[in-house]
């Protein structure tokens, strides 16, 4: 059987951090969560199809023919980013006429999770009418998925982002697939969304007879929007073994599951509690907290006195001292001023909220602080409060309270009404200037 990895859309989403990469690059516990899936397929899959398209040079740059994964990876270009199904319409010709798997490039599960699948098409293949198999997850918000409903482990229905889904059960953008899908996808029409949906092919097989089945993930984690960083993040952070190869003055303290990488140095007094990831060539401390399910890349400072909680901290980004980072998306090649505070928390400790396609989104998470794109620079002492997000290129003059989202390629100033005067013969008398 061969693999199809979905990995061309813009990934609107997941702005700002898009605007410079695509989403599929994005890291996740040390490497870009495109390595996690391919990881996963490794071992079952020898040779996978993916199909590309916004930020295709970087991918195929970063896998170029697969072989130092051990896998042969063959390119599929979707010029016009037309839906999922379309996407996999192109595939067509090299799969032939065998059954073969299919994931989004976003999408992260376990192993087992995808054995669950395989065993499941295993066992119901060789009916006459078998239409092929998908994974569900189960989630509090449906209604920004493709809905199914089941009956005995079977799909009788799917629908694509309905607004008042009566079920909780979402598909979770796995599938195996037999050839006969093309054929639904040559009958697929455009959807409300103007785009030609896997979800409407599945849809059509089901009104034509063919039995669907489906198989429940232990794990999923779809990136869609920033936050979800922080969840995949935290899950395989969990799973690392802890490991220092890098140079620990004396007084630091680092507890189990730690991983510091070549020529980082821990300075004296830093306090690590795993799970950390900490790349190559960074230099930590002296005297700072990283605190639990924090990711560090590479050549990153992170000065005295500054206090890191479960956050995603990019290449060549420079956290001057004395400053706060909780549950945030830091980008690549940020420079934080000395004493930039980043929120993390709501005055009411109501749940926060954050703008995604012009739309306030429920995050469902108490404490989210704020997602930094790439370049971006802090003033000192400037403060972000939870759910904003900042755009690449952009500056925060120093002292500067954000309270909303700061576009790319901005500078965001802010300057107190400062008021000037001269002392007369009596307190408080004299003239004033502002």
């Amino acid at each position: 059987m061969k693999a199809v990895v979905l990995a061309a859309g813009l990934g609107k989403r997941m702005r700002p951090l898009t605007f410079t990469r695509p989403k599929f690059l994005l890291p996740v516990a040390g490497k870009p969560a495109l390595d996690r899936v391919l990881e996963l397929l490794l071992g079952t899959f020898q040779e996978v199809g993916m199909v590309v398209g916004y930020g295709r040079e970087q991918i195929m740059e970063r896998y170029g023919d697969g072989s130092g994964l051990g896998l042969k990876i063959t390119y599929f270009h979707q010029q016009e980013l037309l839906g999922t199904a379309q996407a996999v319409s192109l595939v067509r010709d090299w799969v032939g006429k065998e059954d073969f798997l299919v994931i989004n490039g976003d999408t992260l599960t376990d192993e087992g999770s995808l054995r669950g699948l395989l065993d499941l098409h295993a066992e119901k293949a060789s009916s006459p009418d078998f239409g092929g198999c998908l994974a569900t997850c189960e989630v509090e918000d449906p209604s920004q998925y493709g809905v199914v409903y089941l009956e005995g482990g079977r799909v009788v229905r799917v629908e694509e982002k309905p607004r008042a889904p009566e079920v909780r059960t979402v598909n979770a953008g796995v599938y195996i697939f037999t050839p006969e899908i093309f054929g639904a996808i040559g009958r697929t029409g455009r959807s409300e969304r103007g785009e030609y949906e896997i979800t409407s092919s599945l849809q059509l097989l089901l009104q034509e007879g063919k039995k669907i089945y489906a198989s429940p993930l232990s794990f999923w984690a779809d990136l869609g929007r920033p936050w979800d960083l922080l969840v995949a993040n935290e899950y395989f952070l969990k799973r690392q073994k802890g490991e220092v190869h890098g140079k620990i003055e004396f007084g630091v303290h680092i507890e189990e599951n730690v991983y510091v990488g070549e020529g980082t140095r821990i300075r004296s007094g830093s306090y690590i509690e795993g799970p950390v990831y900490i790349g190559k060539h960074c230099d930590i401390g002296p005297n700072c907290y990283i605190r639990p399910c924090t990711y560090i890349g590479d050549h990153v400072r992170v000065g005295h006195g500054v206090e890191i909680k479960n956050s995603i901290v990019m290449d060549h980004t420079h956290i001057a001292h004395l400053s706060y980072v909780g549950d945030s998306v830091i980008g690549s090649g940020c420079n934080l001023g000395a004493g930039t505070t980043i929120a993390n928390l709501r005055l009411d400790e109501a749940e926060v909220e954050m703008e995604v396609e012009g739309n306030r989104v429920r995050t469902r998470r108490r404490k989210l602080g704020t997602i930094i794109a790439d370049n971006v620079k802090t003033g000192v002492n400037c403060m972000i409060n939870p759910g904003v997000k900042i755009g690449p290129d952009s500056a925060i003059g120093p002292g500067a309270v954000v309270y909303e989202d700061v576009p790319p390629r901005q500078i965001f100033l802010a300057r107190p009404i400062v008021e000037r005067r001269s002392w007369g013969s009596e307190a408080g008398a004299g003239t004033s200037e502002e």
